[in-house]
């Protein structure tokens, strides 16, 4: 090498290898959101009362239902069959139930059963699930028995 370059990168010092880190804006990733539970809709009139499912052992398995569905989303809770999601605006024909006023009409019911026939009646709304009705003799949708 010649004498002129060996002495041009001697004068270099570490600062000037230096570079300058530009960044880049990321925008955060969009997660979908988990279920959150309201018992807003309750309706006391329909169905049983909390004090009832608590007798008959029921509100514990409901409570640690309702814990396992808020770490899905509404789609994975829907897919794995854990909520039934009815189509929307259809309230069942057959039914001892009837629909409460101060719920909109243009909703989609669901159902999530906690064991047996014993379930819980609501609707979405986002990935908010609404409680309406605690129904543990499955008498909001009522179906005809299979193979009796």
């Amino acid at each position: 090498m010649g004498k002129g370059k060996q002495s041009k990168f001697k004068e270099r010092g570490a600062a000037s290898y230096k570079r300058e880190v530009k960044s880049i804006e990321l925008r955060p990733a969009q997660r979908e959101k988990l279920i959150v539970i309201s018992f807003k809709d309750l309706d006391g009139n329909q169905g049983q009362t909390f004090e009832l499912w608590e007798e008959e052992n029921l509100l514990a398995l409901a409570v640690r239902k309702l814990q396992g569905v808020c770490s899905l989303t509404r789609i994975e809770a829907t897919r794995q069959q854990i909520i039934k999601e009815y189509p929307k605006g259809t309230f069942p024909d057959k039914s001892d139930f009837y629909h409460p006023k101060h719920i909109p009409e243009d909703i989609s019911w669901c159902s999530m059963h906690i064991q047996g026939k014993e379930c819980i009646i609501g609707y979405f709304e986002d990935n908010v699930f609404y409680i309406v009705f605690l129904d543990k003799d499955h008498r909001f949708w009522i179906t005809e028995k299979k193979h009796t």
